[in-house]
């Protein structure tokens, strides 16, 4: 890390020294319109506040140094490098803050603020982390130990000397991690290097004294794995970053110790590879409660234990497993929100429960065994899994959605993503088979969105209507197709498509018959 000048922070005559006892303390006049709760409304409003557009890059000591201006203010705090130069007007030491320019101001920070939140506080103003230079030692370490990380930091491999015409090493999209700890608590913060979807993608389990952090990426997962140094509380908080692709995993310590590392690792710590090749995890969850939303369809509320966090991505599913007869049954279920726009959750509040529609069929081992089950009772759950992308949906302008029955699970969260994350999307329309009126989940729910929402529309097609029915009859075909799946022109349209085999099979058929492109169909399996 850099070298700490060694002056003191703030200077003698600072504005933002103690005064004399007695008087209060003086701070600078804020401008009207710089308070804490106007910064927070800047950081909240989408505004690049880093110059990087999104992208986090590790800074090295010459890069920091070049960064010492009022408009271009870069520092280093325990490791990672904010840009404060929007922060400067709102800061109470006014031009104060100047003095942490283009250094590493961790020592000057905690002789004034160290019990401030500046990790909240300065989180959109995030470039990433310094880099790390290894020590001789380090270098010919051999062995990946947990030791191998200085202050949490992932050490990189040591560099060789390559001839001057050798190609520049492609970028590390590779997830990093660093932690540290308070007196009461272990911190693992995770850089992903990409943004995050609003849902979130961590999913934690804390069991006994094992740590298991795993990050699902797209297609590809980021795990971390301890037998944890000491003894831990049973409860984890985790808190998302999401627009700088920030993840922290807070553990509470039984007793006020210093650890010198996380624990030992276990099997497959820090490995970054393809979702279907890691082995999926279960833990167990208690039924809290049961609600009808059709005749035949109820959405059951799952709690996940203490130690538990599962952030599950749009477009994946869990595995359900009980064991029946003597033999373990498992089926998988798209989670869904508890309403198509449910009230604005804290990154903190997410991931505890599991809220799961399942269709209850009367032949159906597992289903009619969830119908009868007690509330209180236990269930497996596992995953998540599945290989949707939030990248499919760059630049998409038009989102429309083919579901038949349960099929409309997965729609249901991609609703909410399209209408509140997704400005790109100017019309998303649900097109909805059933075979009566009294089959269409949440219809109440639809119809309203419909009139608060005018990027949004649904069409109910039933295939078994009753006479008062006046909506569309029938079963899909090109002919109801033609006529909903519109292309304005420069318009980019992605169709996805979820329902029974059969009818997953035909609307495909139908839409490549439209002349929609693979890239264009998404199908989502069950």
């Amino acid at each position: 890390m850099l070298n700490v000048p060694s002056q003191s922070f703030p200077a003698a005559g600072s504005q933002q020294r103690v005064a004399p006892t007695g008087q209060s303390r003086n701070k600078v006049a804020l401008k009207p319109g710089h308070s804490l709760l106007d910064w927070i409304r800047l950081t909240k409003s989408g505004r690049d506040l880093t110059g990087l557009r999104g992208r986090l890059i590790e800074v090295t000591e010459e890069e920091l140094k070049k960064h010492n201006t009022r408009n271009d203010c870069w520092t280093c705090i325990r490791g990672m490098v904010y840009n404060v130069s929007a922060y400067m007007d709102f800061h109470p030491g006014g031009e104060e803050l100047m003095r942490a320019a283009g250094i590493d101001s961790t020592d000057l920070f905690d002789q004034v603020h160290r019990w401030v939140n500046y990790e909240s506080m300065l989180k959109e103003c995030l470039v990433g982390r310094m880099a790390v230079k290894p020590s001789p030692a380090l270098q010919a370490q051999t062995e990946k130990t947990e030791s191998a990380h200085m202050n949490g930091l992932s050490v990189p491999p040591p560099s060789r000397q390559e001839p001057l015409s050798s190609p520049l090493p492609a970028k590390d999209h590779r997830p990093r991690y660093y932690w540290f700890q308070t007196d009461g608590t272990v911190n693992i913060i995770v850089y992903t290097k990409r943004k995050i979807p609003s849902a979130g993608c961590a999913v934690v389990d804390l069991q006994g004294d094992t740590l298991r952090v795993e990050m699902l990426l797209g297609k590809m997962s980021y795990l971390l794995y301890w037998r944890l140094s000491s003894e831990v509380q049973g409860r984890v908080d985790v808190q998302t970053a999401h627009s700088v692709g920030k993840v922290q995993v807070c553990l509470h310590k039984s007793v006020k110790d210093k650890w010198t590392k996380v624990g030992q690792p276990l099997e497959h710590h820090d490995t970054f590879i393809q979702c279907k090749d890691r082995e999926l995890s279960y833990r167990e969850c208690v039924l809290v409660s049961k609600s009808d939303v059709t005749h035949d369809t109820q959405v059951l509320c799952l709690q996940l234990p203490p130690g538990s966090n599962m952030q599950v991505p749009v477009g994946r599913h869990v595995y359900l497993k009980t064991s029946l007869q003597g033999t373990d049954v498992v089926k998988p279920y798209t989670p869904v929100d508890q309403s198509l726009i449910p009230p604005s959750q804290s990154s903190a509040e997410m991931g505890s429960d599991l809220n799961l529609m399942i269709k209850i069929y009367p032949d159906g081992l597992l289903t009619s065994h969830l119908a009868s089950l007690p509330i209180g009772s236990s269930l497996s759950v596992g995953g998540p899994e599945g290989s949707f992308s939030m990248r499919i949906l760059h630049d998409v302008t038009h989102l429309y959605m083919l579901a038949a029955g349960t099929g409309f699970t997965p729609m249901a969260r991609l609703i909410r993503l399209a209408l509140q994350d997704l400005a790109s999307i100017r019309k998303t329309k649900l097109m909805f088979f059933n075979r009566q009126e009294r089959d269409i989940l949440w219809c109440s729910q639809l119809d309203e969105l419909c009139t608060k929402e005018e990027r949004f529309e649904v069409e109910y097609v039933l295939s078994e209507p009753t006479d008062s029915w006046k909506g569309r009859r029938g079963r899909i075909d090109a002919c109801m197709l033609r006529n909903f799946l519109e292309r304005p022109e420069k318009a980019k349209c992605l169709v996805c498509v979820c329902g029974p085999t059969r009818f997953t099979e035909l609307a495909v058929q139908l839409v490549r018959q439209l002349d929609f492109s693979e890239e264009e169909i998404q199908i989502f399996q069950g």
